[in-house]
């Protein structure tokens, strides 16, 4: 059995997650940590990761950038290995994220579904193939979800980025001077409803058009796949760690 501690277990995601853990028959939910541990719950719950006394194979964070200290701290401290699903995080953050995977193995993706990091590669793929196609990215989330564009909307437009490094980004085109420009990335939020999370990326030339799709029908997807990194994580040395790692 695989033993894990879920860092945000009580968050909209940390909820679906704990509950694909219980659920599946290789795992092992030691216990969680929330800020604000009100709630029962079938496993402990801690209020800081300094707090823990048990051991774990692996710590999966689903919570918020300004826990990062703390559950940097913990891992390195225990040697536990780290699944960060978590997003927001600033450059000198990601960079203490770094570090850390010189003492331990961390996993670290913006999206942890398995079908955006196809969709990713496809990305990559599509933009060497499609030279001098107009490229767009839409997303589109639920009315709750309070930042824009999405994260995986921009790990789309860095996939573009990485074959076409000259492109620039032109988020939600606006004015009576919006004309499109070559060498641009248009990125695009659409927010209403219940809405999981879509996204489309539209690669437009002269008399034909290309899209790639992806919807998450629900957030279980997310959870699935960090508990998937999680199982691949722990047979690896310290280091950096991604989907593409994963995938081969």
């Amino acid at each position: 059995m695989l033993k894990v501690i879920v860092n945000g277990c009580l968050g909209k995601m940390g909820k679906v997650l704990t509950k694909c853990i219980i659920e599946d028959n290789e795992l092992e939910l030691v216990c969680g940590v929330s800020l604000h541990p009100k709630e029962d719950t079938p496993f402990k719950i801690y209020s800081k990761m300094s707090d823990i006394t048990e051991s774990a194979d692996v710590v999966i964070d689903f919570s918020h950038h300004s826990t990062l200290e703390d559950v940097l701290s913990y891992s390195i401290k225990t040697k536990t290995p780290l699944v960060l699903a978590t997003t927001g995080y600033n450059e000198d953050e990601l960079n203490k994220i770094k570090d850390a995977s010189s003492i331990i193995p961390v996993f670290h993706s913006s999206n942890m579904s398995l079908g955006v990091n196809v969709l990713l590669r496809l990305v990559k793929e599509t933009t060497k193939m499609l030279g001098g196609f107009d490229i767009e990215v839409i997303e589109k989330h639920h009315n709750k979800k309070v930042d824009a564009p999405s994260g995986t909307a921009i790990m789309i437009a860095n996939a573009v980025k990485e074959i076409l490094p000259t492109v620039e980004y032109n988020y939600g085109r606006y004015g009576r001077e919006a004309k499109r420009e070559d060498n641009e990335v248009g990125i695009h939020a659409i927010r209403g409803g219940t809405i999981v999370g879509e996204h489309d990326v539209i690669y437009a030339g002269h008399d034909e058009i290309v899209e790639l799709k992806h919807i998450a029908q629900s957030k279980d997807i997310f959870a699935k796949g960090s508990i998937a990194a999680a199982k691949y994580l722990v047979n690896q040395n310290p280091g950096y760690y991604n989907m593409d790692n994963m995938l081969g």
